[in-house]
Protein backbone atom coordinates (compact mmCIF):
# COMPACT_ATOMS: atom_id res chain seq x y z
CA UNK A 1 0.00 0.00 0.00
CA UNK A 2 1.34 3.43 -0.91
CA UNK A 3 2.24 5.91 1.83
CA UNK A 4 0.32 9.13 2.44
CA UNK A 5 2.71 11.26 0.37
CA UNK A 6 2.17 9.15 -2.74
CA UNK A 7 -1.60 9.18 -2.23
CA UNK A 8 -1.55 12.96 -1.77
CA UNK A 9 0.48 13.41 -4.96
CA UNK A 10 -1.84 11.14 -6.90
CA UNK A 11 -4.85 13.14 -5.73
CA UNK A 12 -3.17 16.36 -6.84
CA UNK A 13 -2.88 15.24 -10.44
CA UNK A 14 -4.04 18.34 -12.25
CA UNK A 15 -4.34 17.31 -15.88
CA UNK A 16 -7.39 15.41 -16.86
CA UNK A 17 -8.21 14.61 -13.24
CA UNK A 18 -9.47 16.46 -10.23
CA UNK A 19 -10.40 13.56 -7.98
CA UNK A 20 -9.39 9.96 -8.49
CA UNK A 21 -11.57 7.17 -7.20
CA UNK A 22 -10.37 3.63 -6.50
CA UNK A 23 -11.83 0.54 -8.12
CA UNK A 24 -13.32 -2.00 -5.79
CA UNK A 25 -10.85 -4.87 -5.55
CA UNK A 26 -7.42 -5.11 -7.11
CA UNK A 27 -6.19 -6.39 -10.46
CA UNK A 28 -2.91 -8.22 -10.68
CA UNK A 29 -0.47 -7.47 -13.47
CA UNK A 30 -1.19 -10.94 -14.90
CA UNK A 31 -4.91 -10.32 -15.31
CA UNK A 32 -6.31 -7.63 -17.62
CA UNK A 33 -7.99 -4.61 -16.11
CA UNK A 34 -11.75 -4.86 -16.08
CA UNK A 35 -14.27 -2.08 -15.99
CA UNK A 36 -15.64 -1.84 -12.45
CA UNK A 37 -19.32 -2.50 -11.87
CA UNK A 38 -19.87 1.11 -10.88
CA UNK A 39 -18.49 2.73 -14.03
CA UNK A 40 -20.80 5.71 -13.98
CA UNK A 41 -24.15 6.39 -15.56
CA UNK A 42 -24.87 6.12 -19.25
CA UNK A 43 -25.67 9.68 -20.25
CA UNK A 44 -26.40 9.04 -23.94
CA UNK A 45 -29.68 10.13 -25.40
CA UNK A 46 -30.81 10.40 -29.01
CA UNK A 47 -31.52 14.00 -30.01
CA UNK A 48 -33.11 15.44 -33.15
CA UNK A 49 -30.47 17.67 -34.74
CA UNK A 50 -29.66 18.64 -38.30
CA UNK A 51 -25.91 19.06 -37.94
CA UNK A 52 -24.91 19.29 -41.59
CA UNK A 53 -22.08 16.86 -40.82
CA UNK A 54 -21.55 13.36 -42.17
CA UNK A 55 -22.69 10.40 -40.06
CA UNK A 56 -19.92 9.28 -37.72
CA UNK A 57 -18.62 12.82 -37.11
CA UNK A 58 -18.11 13.86 -33.49
CA UNK A 59 -19.33 17.36 -32.54
CA UNK A 60 -18.24 18.81 -29.21
CA UNK A 61 -19.83 21.89 -27.65
CA UNK A 62 -17.79 23.42 -24.84
CA UNK A 63 -20.62 25.77 -23.85
CA UNK A 64 -23.20 22.97 -23.61
CA UNK A 65 -20.65 20.42 -22.30
CA UNK A 66 -21.90 17.82 -24.76
CA UNK A 67 -20.38 15.42 -27.26
CA UNK A 68 -22.62 14.51 -30.20
CA UNK A 69 -22.00 11.54 -32.48
CA UNK A 70 -23.81 12.21 -35.77
CA UNK A 71 -26.06 9.24 -36.55
CA UNK A 72 -27.73 10.55 -39.71
CA UNK A 73 -28.95 13.84 -41.18
CA UNK A 74 -31.67 14.16 -38.52
CA UNK A 75 -30.24 12.69 -35.27
CA UNK A 76 -27.22 12.58 -32.98
CA UNK A 77 -26.28 10.47 -29.98
CA UNK A 78 -25.60 13.05 -27.25
CA UNK A 79 -23.32 12.42 -24.28
CA UNK A 80 -22.66 14.66 -21.28
CA UNK A 81 -18.95 15.52 -20.89
CA UNK A 82 -16.54 17.29 -18.61
CA UNK A 83 -14.43 19.95 -20.35
CA UNK A 84 -11.44 22.23 -19.78
CA UNK A 85 -11.28 24.50 -16.77
CA UNK A 86 -11.20 28.26 -17.35
CA UNK A 87 -8.26 29.01 -19.63
CA UNK A 88 -7.84 25.38 -20.73
CA UNK A 89 -10.61 24.88 -23.28
CA UNK A 90 -9.90 24.86 -27.00
CA UNK A 91 -11.79 24.74 -30.29
CA UNK A 92 -10.91 23.43 -33.71
CA UNK A 93 -11.07 20.42 -36.00
CA UNK A 94 -9.19 17.21 -35.34
CA UNK A 95 -9.35 13.52 -36.16
CA UNK A 96 -9.15 10.45 -33.98
CA UNK A 97 -5.54 9.48 -34.65
CA UNK A 98 -5.24 6.65 -32.17
CA UNK A 99 -7.37 4.66 -29.73
CA UNK A 100 -6.28 2.94 -26.52
CA UNK A 101 -7.79 0.58 -23.98
CA UNK A 102 -6.70 1.32 -20.42
CA UNK A 103 -4.18 3.91 -21.61
CA UNK A 104 -1.27 5.06 -19.49
CA UNK A 105 -1.32 8.79 -18.76
CA UNK A 106 1.78 10.85 -19.46
CA UNK A 107 1.31 14.42 -18.25
CA UNK A 108 2.51 16.85 -20.95
CA UNK A 109 5.65 18.86 -20.17
CA UNK A 110 3.62 22.08 -19.71
CA UNK A 111 1.54 20.37 -17.05
CA UNK A 112 4.63 19.02 -15.33
CA UNK A 113 6.13 22.53 -15.33
CA UNK A 114 3.02 23.81 -13.53
CA UNK A 115 3.23 20.93 -11.05
CA UNK A 116 6.69 19.32 -10.77
CA UNK A 117 5.21 16.71 -8.38
CA UNK A 118 3.45 14.99 -11.30
CA UNK A 119 4.95 11.65 -12.29
CA UNK A 120 6.33 10.96 -15.75
CA UNK A 121 3.61 8.37 -16.26
CA UNK A 122 0.57 6.96 -14.47
CA UNK A 123 -0.02 3.32 -15.44
CA UNK A 124 -3.47 1.97 -16.30
CA UNK A 125 -5.67 1.38 -13.30
CA UNK A 126 -7.68 3.10 -10.61
CA UNK A 127 -5.36 6.11 -10.22
CA UNK A 128 -5.22 6.85 -13.94
CA UNK A 129 -7.32 9.90 -14.91
CA UNK A 130 -7.98 8.61 -18.46
CA UNK A 131 -10.27 5.83 -17.30
CA UNK A 132 -11.14 2.77 -19.37
CA UNK A 133 -10.60 4.11 -22.91
CA UNK A 134 -9.12 7.08 -24.75
CA UNK A 135 -9.44 8.55 -28.24
CA UNK A 136 -6.32 10.59 -29.09
CA UNK A 137 -7.03 13.73 -31.11
CA UNK A 138 -4.68 14.59 -33.96
CA UNK A 139 -4.43 17.65 -36.19
CA UNK A 140 -2.46 17.63 -39.45
CA UNK A 141 -1.07 14.21 -38.53
CA UNK A 142 0.28 15.33 -35.14
CA UNK A 143 -0.95 14.50 -31.65
CA UNK A 144 -2.69 17.53 -30.12
CA UNK A 145 -2.22 16.04 -26.62
CA UNK A 146 -6.00 16.37 -26.16
CA UNK A 147 -8.11 13.28 -25.57
CA UNK A 148 -11.69 12.11 -25.43
CA UNK A 149 -11.50 9.72 -22.50
CA UNK A 150 -13.27 8.02 -19.64
CA UNK A 151 -12.83 8.67 -15.96
CA UNK A 152 -12.70 6.70 -12.74
CA UNK A 153 -14.64 9.57 -11.10
CA UNK A 154 -18.01 9.68 -12.88
CA UNK A 155 -19.24 12.50 -10.62
CA UNK A 156 -16.79 14.90 -12.35
CA UNK A 157 -18.49 14.50 -15.75
CA UNK A 158 -20.42 17.61 -16.68
CA UNK A 159 -18.05 20.05 -15.01
CA UNK A 160 -15.15 22.29 -15.97
CA UNK A 161 -12.54 19.85 -14.74
CA UNK A 162 -9.81 19.08 -17.29
CA UNK A 163 -6.82 20.73 -18.91
CA UNK A 164 -8.59 20.65 -22.27
CA UNK A 165 -9.55 16.99 -22.61
CA UNK A 166 -13.13 15.79 -22.99
CA UNK A 167 -14.22 13.47 -20.18
CA UNK A 168 -17.05 10.92 -20.33
CA UNK A 169 -18.19 8.31 -17.84
CA UNK A 170 -16.45 4.97 -18.39
CA UNK A 171 -19.85 3.55 -19.46
CA UNK A 172 -20.17 6.19 -22.19
CA UNK A 173 -16.56 6.04 -23.38
CA UNK A 174 -16.77 2.24 -23.70
CA UNK A 175 -19.72 2.62 -26.07
CA UNK A 176 -18.17 5.50 -28.02
CA UNK A 177 -14.83 3.67 -28.30
CA UNK A 178 -16.54 0.63 -29.83
CA UNK A 179 -18.40 2.83 -32.34
CA UNK A 180 -15.78 5.33 -33.51
CA UNK A 181 -12.91 4.30 -35.81
CA UNK A 182 -9.50 5.90 -36.16
CA UNK A 183 -9.85 8.70 -38.72
CA UNK A 184 -13.15 10.01 -37.33
CA UNK A 185 -13.57 13.77 -37.78
CA UNK A 186 -13.97 15.75 -34.52
CA UNK A 187 -15.29 19.32 -34.53
CA UNK A 188 -14.90 21.26 -31.28
CA UNK A 189 -16.87 24.48 -30.89
CA UNK A 190 -17.40 27.01 -28.12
Amino acid sequence: MAGPSLNRRMLLLAGCATFLAFFPGKASRAEPLKVPRDHGPVTKRIVALQSGEAPGTILISNSARTLDLVLDDQRVARYRIGIGRDGFSWTGVATVGQKAEWPPWRPPSEMRQRDPQLPDMVPPGPLNPLGARALYLYSKGRDTLYRIHGTNDASSVGGYVTSGCFRLTNADVLELYATVPVGTRVVVRD
